[in-house]
């Protein structure tokens, strides 16, 4: 009986660690954040501007965009890639979302426009309009880094985890990067929700 008690133990112990983070995953993620934030900070307004419209590009051509008639989008902030040119582009095909932040959570409201827009808790602009509860076709995620196997490191809040874990399995995702932010190996563990498709600048 204590064998079988103590084996009983090490299996839901075991299965605690695959779920929560060691210390050193989270230090080879912080690093990892640290490195690319500078990198990210030292972009020009033409770099940016020349590799969103890259990925906007490589993003048109994929079928799960060309198709999609819901797509949750972000405002690019801290020099992130910049896909906001879409919406002025696809407005009358695409209904086209925000995320909102409320608390630990995140919800996705249709945008309509800067006049239904205000500063949200990160004082990122988020739509004032009702939450969408429809099927987001296609997810936009940003993030602090990704590499060829979906991997997505972010900025450590979780919100995009655990909205992406809500969401049917139909909804596609697609990481989107400059280049130096395609790594070899993100560290992740198995509550970090991987990309379908990742796009970053050739």
């Amino acid at each position: 009986m204590f064998f079988y008690r103590n084996m009983l133990f090490e299996s839901v112990l075991l299965d605690i660690r695959k779920l929560f983070p060691s210390q050193k995953l989270l230090r080879e993620k912080n690093q990892m954040r640290e490195l690319l934030a500078q990198k990210r900070r030292l972009l020009t307004k033409e770099q940016i501007l020349e590799q969103s419209a890259l990925i906007i590009s490589q993003l048109e051509q994929l079928p799960c965009f060309q198709s999609a008639k819901t797509v949750l989008l972000y405002y690019p902030m801290h020099n992130e890639v910049d896909l906001l040119p879409l919406i002025k582009k696809y407005k009358k095909e695409k209904t086209f979302l925000f995320p909102v932040v409320h608390r630990k959570w995140m919800t996705a409201c249709p945008y309509e426009g800067n006049a239904k827009m205000h500063r949200g808790k990160y004082n990122i602009p988020e739509p004032t309009t009702d939450p969408y509860m429809g099927k987001i076709d296609l997810i936009l995620v940003p993030g602090v880094a990704f590499d060829k196997r979906g991997n997505r490191l972010g900025r450590g809040g979780g919100y995009y985890d655990r909205f992406i874990k809500l969401q049917p399995p139909t909804t596609t995702l697609v990481g989107v990067a400059y280049d130096f932010q395609l790594v070899d190996k993100v560290p992740a563990n198995r509550r970090d929700q991987k990309m379908h498709h990742v796009i970053a600048p050739a």
